[in-house]
């Protein structure tokens, strides 16, 4: 999928939510201004997926990275990222980013942590596989884990991933505002994730604070 194509996509699903996006070469501007997101899709090569990724600047010196795979060839591929982003993404985004919130797609919680409350979007842990689903405990164990955290009163968000292979090795990569967060891989490890193998899962969760 070329550039032009992707970036029609965006706009429309935006539409479809009541967001009027506006183009400005590669990004799209909310009324020329932050935030903005873009969207560049990497054909996968040597049998490979490809690779969508996906960036929401909020602010000066803040944005949001993710990336999402492609399963198949050409057009097919990017569209499989791009029903990945919708799933896990692209709805708390839009709560924490744009301010418009369904209900139906997320978790939606509130949560003291240190002398603040924040409004919690939750995204739905999406898997590659039928039928796995993440632990029951995955919410409270990230909720005190984030209690041990200095967050500044600005939007914070969380990347989860959990990835058991063939052979039945562990992986994990868990980041907190763009950048490896330690304690969030230890909470990943610490759960009993269902049994068998190959398998990936992941999930996305924004917090802001409580505007009263």
């Amino acid at each position: 999928m070329d550039d032009a194509t992707l970036q029609r996509y965006l706009l429309r699903l935006f539409e479809r939510h009541d967001v009027e996006l506006e183009p400005d070469e590669e990004w799209l501007m909310t009324d020329g201004d932050f935030p903005a997101i873009r969207a560049i899709w990497h054909e996968g090569v040597a049998g490979e997926p490809g690779r969508l990724d996906v960036d929401i600047v909020i602010g000066e010196n803040r944005h949001i990275e993710e990336s999402f795979a492609g399963e198949g060839v050409g057009e097919a591929a990017c569209r499989n990222a791009l029903e990945a982003f919708e799933r896990s993404v692209f709805h708390v985004l839009l709560a924490a980013c744009w301010y418009v919130t369904d209900d139906r797609r997320m978790q939606l919680e509130s949560w003291d942590i240190g002398v603040r409350t924040w409004d919690v979007f939750i995204g739905p842990p999406v898997s590659s596989r039928d039928g796995v689903e993440a632990p029951a405990e995955l919410v409270p164990a990230l909720r005190s884990a984030l209690q041990n955290e200095s967050l500044s009163p600005e939007l914070h968000w969380v990347r989860l991933f959990y990835r058991r292979s063939d052979d039945g090795q562990v992986s994990t990569e868990v980041q907190l505002d763009n950048e490896v967060w330690p304690a969030g891989d230890r909470l990943l490890t610490s759960l009993a994730w269902p049994e068998g193998t190959g398998y990936r899962a992941r999930s996305f969760v924004a917090l802001d604070i409580r505007d009263y």
